[in-house]
């Protein structure tokens, strides 16, 4: 199992060892250590899973100690290998259909059977590294399945409820449900209403009383008190069998038809590695979301579809149901405040000794208040956020065909359904392009909305042809993708419109433009006299928001030299004016104004709707971004943020004046103070950059000269961090492990730490530090490199690493 670890696996491996919190840094004992948090989020999970381990095992009709069997299994192996630290596994609600279907087909040990041939499948698939491709499954399919198994969860146990037994299918149920209704037990419904009504209320108890109790978990509470007022009142009811561990039934050889054996292996290791994956995505943006949390927690994919194949190779060999990461589990844990995997682990040795241990106490539930409490985990499945998002999405389809084919044809039939319907969809919206021609103020307009392929090729023409000779013509592209075909159609006539007079403009988003030469086809107004033609131009994808365009080749009058290429900030592509300085600015009235009527024209169409939103709810960023005022750091592109995503403040040489300083200006403090106490920002990031000048400007100044100019008296704020560079006793920054490169990058890195210094001793920041609300960042922009590097604090020392292996850290 070792030798196909994949490589990620390693790595997350070797940088759980060296960054917390999921395990100690190298270089101590390895002696086992508990942190307090973990120890608490075990126990919590535990009293979870207890009782839904039961539930589970007895709505597939497997022995009830098959539960118990694969959450301990799913504690300890998926725990120990998997890639997903906060992830906890263990019999989940998605398989219970599968398995129960299995069950009544080929008998418990067969079915054992499957569930290690399943691991063993996982465990092929996390050596050829697929785990990510799971993830490309529509999520309108996942949600489908999920509601389908979800509602033939919640009819079976409805039986259980009232007092019977379930049928082996929905529809059987469904036809046996008002017989089962005139023959009802009034005990077993009266413990299972109990139970159904504890776990609506307990989270919902008002007040601090209600604070302090709804910590012990609604399942718990519900299958207790309904097994305490059974006993109290002396009701009749069936009650869970455990049977000697002696007389356990472990996995046997494979007994039935080939195929079908196959399509059981295939069923089950679809359906726990996709919840498995899914639920890994999920634990990782609630981990981030945690106040206080370090960093963003990733997942390795491949290798916790690893553990889930190793959990469910032991489970199944050793009895138990099969194993899957199961979200109700994961999100306790993560709300329980759990930081490593030793949660999930001792979670799991905590199930092993209930099994050993509390036996009498189990043996004492009601059969119909597990019952109850499975049948509400079912219904909880049918999710109304996920059908309002798939609706809002255009996938209600695929979700109602997924789910309705689980119900009547089982889970593989039902997801191969919404598969088929899914790619249905996409053709659909792939050739469903409206293309349309209007004329304004002597300008034709040509608006293609939808994805340009061969198929609109015809309609493309048509619209094309419209347009007379000489004509001034804007051509709209509002699509993600263009073909060769449609590229070919497009671009000839470009060029025979232009030959005959007229002007083209090409507008709009052209990704996938590629597939062809991108610089033959113009996305700029023509320059006059060239015949639409724009030479040589090579405008990279982020032309359309910085205000940059190419210019075409100018040859050296009289030599033979390479052309020389220069860009200016117009909107036509022109030759270099001689007379121009050598980095060709155009005029500034001429370059605002034509900033301002490419953003008109191509980009506020785009961003209208964001920012009508953002104009109605007011902004609520989630970062103050403080850097220099250096024109080459732009902070959207550095941190792939949009609008109202960052609180951004900018001076020379990204300075946070201390609080108290004789400075005269306190736009600085007031931006911290508005940002932390009104937009309740949950992180500061100083950012610094290479090249910085005002860092160069401190360097040359003379200790005690006066500051005579409005920029000398602001650099003062710069002297602490030239006084901690020329200390000898502080600790110097270091770049990725490696020293400054001179000594203006030294300041630089010195200055960011320098000013989270000066951050900290503001009474807002102060206040919100203390009560973990707050997080304060250092970054570094090395613009040459185009790399950020992000500070972090190692035992005294202060390192800015690449962020990209900052990110496969975590």
């Amino acid at each position: 199992m070792s030798a196909c670890l994949p490589a990620g696996a390693t790595e997350s491996a070797h940088t759980e060892r060296a960054h917390p919190p999921h395990s100690p840094p190298p270089g101590r004992s390895r002696r086992f250590r508990v942190a307090g948090a973990d120890l608490s989020a075990a126990v919590a999970v535990f009293l979870i899973a207890l009782p839904l381990s039961l539930g589970i095992a007895l709505a597939t009709g497997a022995p009830l100690q098959a539960g118990l069997v694969a959450a301990a299994v799913g504690g300890l192996v998926a725990g120990r290998l998997g890639g997903s630290p906060l992830q906890v596994s263990g019999p989940a609600a998605g398989l219970t259909v599968v398995t129960a279907d299995l069950i009544h087909q080929y008998g418990w040990r067969t079915t054992c059977a499957v569930t290690v041939l399943a691991g063993l499948a996982q465990l092929g698939l996390a050596c050829l590294r697929v785990a990510r491709a799971a993830l490309a499954v529509s999520p309108a399919i996942v949600h489908g399945m999920l509601a389908g198994i979800g509602v033939t969860i919640a009819v079976a146990q409805a039986h259980i409820v009232l007092g019977g037994e379930p049928q082996s299918s929905v529809p059987d149920n469904l036809r046996a449900l008002p017989a089962q209704l005139a023959r009802l037990d009034p005990a077993a419904l009266s413990v299972s209403v109990l139970t159904l009504a504890v776990l609506l209320l307990w989270p919902r108890m008002p007040g601090r009383a209600g604070h302090l109790l709804r910590r012990m978990p609604a399942a718990l509470v519900a299958v207790a008190g309904a097994t305490a007022v059974a006993a109290a009142a002396g009701l009749v009811l069936p009650v869970v069998d455990l049977p000697s561990w002696h007389s356990h039934a472990l996995a046997g050889l494979p007994d039935g038809p080939v195929l079908g054996l196959v399509a059981a292996v295939l069923t089950t290791t679809l359906v726990c590695s996709v919840q498995s994956l899914l639920g890994a995505t999920a634990v990782d943006k609630l981990a981030a979301a945690r106040p206080g949390a370090p960093s963003p927690v990733r997942s390795d994919l491949d290798r916790e579809l690893l553990g889930q194949g190793a959990a469910n190779v032991v489970s199944g060999t050793l009895g138990g149901l099969p194993v899957a990461g199961v979200a109700v589990r994961s999100t306790a844990n993560v709300h329980a405040g759990a930081v490593s995997r030793n949660a999930t682990i001792i979670h799991g040795a905590l199930v092993v000794a209930a099994a050993l241990v509390l036996v009498p106490l189990l043996e004492l539930i009601p059969l119909a208040a597990l019952a109850a409490l499975v049948m509400a985990v079912g219904l909880r499945m049918v999710s109304l956020h996920h059908i309002r998002t798939v609706t809002r999405h255009r996938e209600v389809l695929v979700y109602a065909v997924t789910a309705l084919g689980v119900i009547s044809l089982g889970v593989l039939e039902g997801v191969a359904l919404g598969i088929a319907v899914a790619l249905g969809v996409a053709l659909h919206r792939l050739t469903r392009t409206r293309i349309t021609h209007e004329e304004e103020s002597g300008v034709h307009h040509v608006h293609v909305r939808g994805q340009l392929t061969f198929l609109a090729v015809p309609r493309l023409s048509r619209a094309l042809h419209l347009v007379p000779q000489g004509a001034d013509v804007v051509v709209s592209l509002n699509g993600s993708f263009m073909d060769h075909a449609a590229y070919e159609t497009l671009q000839d006539w470009q060029n025979t419109h232009t030959a005959r007079g007229g002007t083209v403009e090409i507008t709009g988003r052209r990704a996938g433009v590629r597939i062809a030469e991108p610089g033959a086809l113009s996305t700029e107004p023509a320059h006059e006299g060239e015949s639409g033609t724009t030479g040589d131009c090579r405008c990279r994808p982020w032309t359309a928001w910085r205000n940059h365009q190419c210019e075409r080749p100018t040859p050296a009058p009289d030599t033979g030299d390479r052309p020389d290429t220069t860009h200016t900030s117009g909107d036509t592509h022109r030759p270099a004016d001689p007379g121009t300085p050598a980095r060709g600015h155009a005029p500034g009235g001429r370059q605002l104004v034509r900033g301002l009527s490419t953003f008109q024209r191509r980009t506020a169409p785009l961003v209208r709707g964001e920012l009508a939103r953002l104009a109605r709810e007011g902004q609520q960023p989630s970062q103050l971004f403080l850097t220099c005022a250096d024109s080459r750091v732009v902070t959207s592109m550095i941190t792939s943020s949009g609008p109202g995503d960052l609180f951004v403040v900018r001076n020379v040489g990204n300075l946070v004046p201390p609080p108290g300083a004789e400075s005269g200006d306190d736009s600085v403090a007031a931006a911290i103070e508005y940002a932390v106490d009104v937009l309740a920002v949950r992180s500061i990031t100083v950012c610094g950059h290479s090249g910085c000048g005002a860092m160069q400007a401190l360097l040359g100044s003379r200790p005690g000269s006066p500051a005579v100019t409005p920029l000398g008296r602001w650099l003062r704020h710069g002297g602490p961090s030239l006084e901690r560079l020329r200390d000898p006793g502080a600790p110097a920054p270091r770049l990725a492990g490696r020293a400054p490169a001179d000594d203006v990058e030294q300041l630089c890195l010195t200055n960011v730490v320098q000013q989270l210094e000066h951050l900290r001793a503001h009474e807002s920041v102060a206040r919100a530090l203390e009560k973990g609300t707050l997080e304060l960042h250092g970054v570094y922009f090395h613009v040459g490199e185009a790399q950020a590097y992000l500070l972090a604090e190692q035992e005294e020392e202060r390192v800015f690493d690449r962020v990209r292996e900052v990110d496969l850290a975590a």
